[in-house]
């Protein structure tokens, strides 16, 4: 079933211990009151492929983003062409600016950047994207395998709210295929925190995507590389059967 822009099914979360209901009108709107969807704040740590396209994505739908690189200064080019809305800075500064985070790096590089920012970053949703390969990113990809993405991820950003998503789709499709003609390609989301897990929601929302939440930190198994559902491009209801999540509502 397709998603209309002006009337958006209900999406129903359940996490540590608690079950939250967003209203999928505009603006997204959680049970208590947030309101995720509002313009906000969104570093981007990474600004490859997946940091820069996402990025763009969310400056179009009115979010003010830093996009960082170790050498901001070649991050000027693509900023002067998004507006006044997008800024360029190193990784601190993306993590002090932000109250969303996107980490979009080399897995490996994940709990080096824990030690240098999980302070700067506590307390702020972390939308997590990185996947991790043994034959690339060593001790992190090793400890990730043993106790999935998810939870590995976490343990680099203690005292974060670290949901995983965007990283099951290849970068191309996130180019090609946001806000597309519904069905929506959906976006699997996992995390261990209800209010993060809205806020990544929405976030997903405003890239042109769906989001769907598949459980918990370390559901973040059912799509991360090597799963039947890593870099498969469904829409909400083809990914909600093939995980046997009822439909939004029920």
């Amino acid at each position: 079933m397709g998603i209309s822009g002006k009337r958006r099914r209900l999406l129903s979360i359940a996490a540590s211990g608690a079950t939250l209901t967003i209203l999928s009108t505009s603006p997204l709107r959680v049970a208590w009151g947030e309101t995720p969807s509002d313009p906000r704040k969104i570093g981007v740590i990474g600004s490859g492929h997946v940091g820069g396209t996402l990025g763009r994505l969310w400056v179009q739908a009115g979010h003010e983003v830093m996009f960082s690189s170790r050498h901001p200064d070649e991050l000027e080019g693509m900023v002067q062409q998004l507006g006044t809305t997008a800024h360029a800075g190193t990784p601190r500064d993306a993590a002090t600016f932000g109250d969303a985070i996107l980490l979009a790096v080399p897995y490996g590089a994940l709990p080096q950047l824990g030690r240098d920012l999980s302070s700067v970053m506590a307390g702020k949703v972390v939308l997590d994207a990185c996947n991790p390969y043994a034959w690339r990113d060593g001790e992190a990809a090793q400890l990730a395998m043993q106790q999935g993405s998810g939870v590995a991820s976490a343990h680099f950003f203690p005292g974060t709210r670290l949901v995983r998503g965007f990283n099951s789709i290849d970068a191309s499709i996130v180019a090609s295929e946001a806000h597309r003609q519904p069905p929506l390609v959906a976006v699997p989301l996992a995390g261990d925190n209800p209010g993060a897990l809205a806020v990544a929601a929405s976030l997903v929302h405003d890239a042109g995507f769906d989001p769907v939440v598949v459980g918990p930190l370390r559901a973040a198994r059912e799509f991360e590389p090597g799963s039947s559902l890593f870099e498969v491009v469904l829409s909400a209801a083809e990914l909600r059967q093939r995980l046997g999540i009822a439909p939004s509502g029920q």
